[in-house]
């Protein structure tokens, strides 16, 4: 063979001949041309690709077509039946087919999660609102749907306003007053009162029309700390000129409640706490020539945070129920 001369071999044609080199691939670009690759590639014949697509069959031998010369490479070879990968489409089949299978699973995860097979809800509420607003709620939604993974943050107002600043919840169920620094969605649900009880010890006050400063000279049983109930009752005492000074400060206001019972001081509690004891007359309720001005127990979500399809579903069920409007402060 003379030095430089160039050797044919007739009848033989290499993979590659007529692929042109192009640029690299742009992935957003091609992937529907991916997309008709892995049909391919697994129905093994073109014909059945393009049913599986709703395409027409040229229109799947010019996507191959384009992906091979993007890729600079032959992907199918024609078969007795059909179509096959070439070791290099055999290479590539087997990521894409991963990552493909993937992008199924996402899908169909997300339709379920749209249908409420599966999610996250995410509320923060305190021990009242979850006691006497939220826990039925709670019941029938996860009757309803029980596959939604329900996680309530028990917490005081302004720390579930906190955490709803944070969108460490979706939302919240609190009782006003409420921070109108941030801004919120609230939809009031229910209307509560704040009541002074007390037991047989301090029976002498009993059916009696009494001024508020009479409390200053009371042994006082409030909730302890940095709560929306204590915040409302100091504010609207000290603008009657009255300044409590608790006996006992106590976490809960069940616990109140108890101390109440015992005679221990005059309690300060929503009176759905202590209603069951009113009405057996254990306790009884102390009477003002002032009405101390009702709350609202309020659902109330940040503006600015997109809810998940569970969020969105409880709080269909809470306006379902409440037939609550929404105002914006």
């Amino acid at each position: 063979m003379d030095k430089g001369r160039r050797t044919v071999v007739r009848g033989f044609k290499p993979r590659y001949a007529g692929i042109r080199k192009s640029r690299d691939i742009n992935v957003t670009e091609n992937l529907e041309y991916y997309k008709v690759f892995y049909y391919a590639a697994k129905c093994g014949s073109l014909t059945t690709a393009a049913a599986e697509l709703s395409i027409s069959q040229p229109a799947v031998s010019q996507a191959l077509k384009q992906l091979e010369n993007s890729l600079s490479a032959k992907l199918f070879v024609r078969a007795s039946k059909g179509i096959r990968l070439t070791p290099e489409g055999e290479v590539l089949f087997e990521h894409v087919k991963a990552g493909y299978e993937q992008i199924e699973l996402g899908e169909k995860k997300l339709s379920s999660m749209l249908q409420l097979n599966f999610g996250e809800l995410k509320i923060g509420a305190s021990d009242m609102t979850l006691k006497y607003y939220l826990l039925p709620l709670l019941e029938q939604f996860h009757e309803k749907f029980p596959g939604i993974k329900v996680t309530v943050t028990n917490a005081p107002t302004p720390a579930t306003l906190n955490l709803l600043k944070e969108r460490k919840i979706d939302f919240g169920v609190v009782s006003t007053p409420i921070d109108r620094e941030q801004e919120l969605h609230i939809l009031p649900v229910r209307e509560i009162e704040d009541v002074f009880v007390a037991g047989r010890k301090f029976i002498q006050y009993k059916n009696h029309m009494l001024d508020f400063q009479e409390l200053e000279k009371l042994p006082i049983i409030s909730l302890e700390g940095n709560t929306s109930t204590k915040s409302f009752i100091d504010t609207f005492l000290r603008k009657n000129n009255v300044e409590l000074h608790s006996e006992f400060e106590l976490a809960t206001s069940d616990m109140i409640v108890q101390f109440a019972l015992r005679s221990l001081g005059v309690g300060c509690v929503v009176r759905d706490f202590a209603a069951e004891y009113l009405e057996s007359g254990r306790l009884f309720e102390l009477r003002f020539n002032k009405i101390i001005p009702k709350r609202q127990i309020c659902v109330v979500a940040d503006t600015k945070t997109t809810l998940s399809r569970a969020a969105e579903e409880f709080l269909n069920v809470i306006k379902g129920s409440e037939r609550g409007q929404e105002i914006r402060l």
